[in-house]
């Protein structure tokens, strides 16, 4: 009963709220009986002319548009009340390597994971590293970005080291980039919490 007043009282106009989910689904319930009335009574009268069939198709036409649009409000409260992102982007990565760690690493073995408050994701790793003209060992891959936080982090696993965690530093809901920004270093020892033991470790990104 309290929950049902706090309601009436001090509703909540953000989309992302759970009272924004429920006021999407009262106007879908609103439009669905509506149609169902129209529908009963156009169905319960006798004969029609032409002028009427065509008429009354105009007005059918307006109630399904008028339901598309209520199904679409209704989605995007759902994903809104749920965190996700519909727009699905991901992000696109390269992180360095010291020069005698890249030189053995195995792709296979090799683990890059999106870490966030709500999920972890396995990115998907382009085939080998590569070596830029200064030497440096690059490696590339991609992950999708699903859920809206802005507490997100890409944690590389080498065979026989411990992972190291990159914060990326992003909006919620990211918008595209063009260009990958610039590098970071490493923050931490994702298994330790402490400070990465080096700076020659680092990733740079971009949202596509």
């Amino acid at each position: 009963m309290a929950l049902f007043d706090a309601f009436l009282t001090a509703p909540n106009d953000n989309p992302d709220s759970w009272t924004g989910l429920m006021m999407s689904a009262l106007a879908g319930a609103a439009a669905a009986l509506a149609v169902a009335i129209a529908l009963t009574v156009y169905f319960g009268t006798g004969y029609r002319s032409s002028r009427d069939i065509v008429r009354h198709g105009v007005a059918t036409l307006a109630v399904l548009g008028l339901l598309a649009f209520v199904a679409s409000d209704m989605r995007t409260a759902a994903l809104a009340y749920l965190g996700v992102i519909p727009s699905k982007p991901a992000v696109e990565f390269e992180i360095r390597l010291p020069d005698s760690v890249a030189a053995k690493v195995d792709t296979h073995a090799t683990q890059i994971e999106l870490h966030t408050d709500r999920h972890h994701a396995l990115a998907e790793l382009s085939d080998g590293p590569t070596f830029t003209s200064k030497g440096e060992g690059i490696l590339r891959g991609s992950v999708p970005l699903i859920f809206r936080t802005s507490k997100r982090e890409v944690v590389l696993t080498l065979p026989g080291l411990p992972p190291l965690a990159f914060k990326l530093r992003l909006a919620p809901s990211p918008s595209h980039t063009a260009e990958f920004g610039p590098w970071h270093r490493a923050d931490q020892d994702a298994a330790a919490g402490a400070s990465a033991p080096s700076d020659r470790y680092a990733i740079r990104y971009r949202v596509i």
